[in-house]
């Protein structure tokens, strides 16, 4: 198939989300901006984070001197996933703080979006949603989100969205990231990649901004991942880069997205929280296959995929199919350059027999048909 115009129909819509007020960017920003981001002179925060970042680390302790007067107190151990009794706990402690107006999230996805469940609950409690202020030490891009949850104890996520759980300031200070492992800071951004990719064949992403965005942020993760590998954590360059990247991949989504993100999503989502698999590494497992499926699910799909293609390293043909089966392999191939350790799903100890069950769960609850056929071609591979 061939085509002189990518973007075939240029129509749409874009509504921009309009809880984030500030983000700051470079090394030092935190140390900077921080206070200057509270709602008032006399507001009082609480820390949200995990156990590493707590124990292992100083940056909390860097965070509650800086707060001084403005700590109220410091929630630690929120698990992978945030485990609902993680979430809870968290809650009452805040709960039992009246005059808290504020909320700190330390870290990847969980500590954020359990701050996000909190200010919800205290809405519910209080009539009033939190201040979230966020400084992520992972590219997943839980920041860019008005959403968050928690896993039941079944293993199932649940999932909470309202504009006002988005947060109010992002600090993307490289020297926070700088305890962040070395694979687990290029498997998340992996996840990064996998927002920015899915955007292209969603359904109601907009051209402008989102996907223009996603194209330039798959460029940006395709050059400085594999330099980060070498890299990190001593490169703050690379390190913003790849920041701006994920919030690029995520943070201007709009609120006219309609549903899920994209099929190697809700295959993370499948196997992430029920199989304690972090999301990082089920978008190295996932996102190259899934690109490859979509290409040949339809054409209009392979045309968006394509035109990620240059920023990828790669050279347009004029071949829509061929092009973005391409962009697939070099994602795939992208994953093996970073040298991550990728265990198959049965060295997670996920069995065969739970193909059927985790087809269904990234399918919504579809059991049958040309779709679910094809997902679970694409998890025997897995194993």
């Amino acid at each position: 198939m061939h085509s002189q115009d990518p973007i075939m129909s240029l129509s749409g819509l874009w509504q921009p989300r309009i809880h984030l007020k500030n983000l700051h960017y470079g090394s030092g920003c935190v140390e900077q901006h921080l206070l200057g981001t509270l709602p008032g002179p006399s507001s009082k925060v609480f820390i949200v984070t995990g156990t590493s970042l707590a124990n292992k680390t100083p940056l909390v302790r860097q965070l509650e001197e800086k707060l001084g007067k403005h700590h109220a107190g410091t929630i630690t151990g929120i698990g992978q996933h945030g485990p609902i009794a993680d979430v809870e706990r968290a809650t009452q402690v805040v709960l039992s703080h009246p005059d808290v107006d504020t909320i700190l999230s330390l870290g990847g996805g969980s500590p954020i979006d359990t701050a996000k469940v909190i200010s919800l609950r205290v809405k519910e409690t209080r009539g009033t949603f939190l201040t979230h202020l966020t400084i992520p030490t992972t590219l997943s891009a839980a920041e860019c989100t008005a959403g968050g949850g928690y896993t039941k104890g079944d293993g199932v996520k649940v999932g909470f969205r309202a504009p006002e759980m988005g947060v109010s300031a992002i600090f993307y200070d490289p020297e926070f990231a700088r305890y962040t492992p070395k694979d687990l800071w290029l498997s998340t951004g992996m996840r990064a990649m996998d927002h920015a990719v899915e955007c292209m064949y969603h359904p109601s992403s907009s051209e402008v901004p989102w996907k223009a965005l996603s194209i330039w942020a798959a460029g940006e993760l395709f050059e400085c991942l594999p330099k980060a590998r070498e890299s990190h954590p001593f490169d703050n360059v690379v390190t913003t880069r790849l920041m701006l990247a994920a919030y690029a991949s995520s943070g201007l989504k709009g609120e006219n997205l309609k549903g899920g993100m994209g099929l190697s999503h809700s295959l993370g989502h499948a196997l992430g929280s029920p199989y304690g698999i972090p999301h990082g590494i089920t978008s190295c497992m996932t996102l190259g296959k899934v690109v490859k499926l979509k290409a040949n699910e339809s054409a209009w799909s392979a045309k968006q995929i394509a035109r990620l293609l240059p920023g990828v390293g790669g050279s347009l043909t004029g071949d829509d199919l061929r092009d973005a089966l391409e962009v697939g392999d070099r994602i795939i191939a992208l994953v093996g350059t970073l040298g991550l350790n990728i265990p198959n799903l049965s060295a997670r100890g996920v069995g065969k027999d739970q193909t059927f069950t985790i087809a269904q769960r990234a399918l919504g609850g579809v059991k049958e048909g040309p779709a679910f056929d094809k997902v679970l071609e694409l998890l025997q591979t897995l194993f």
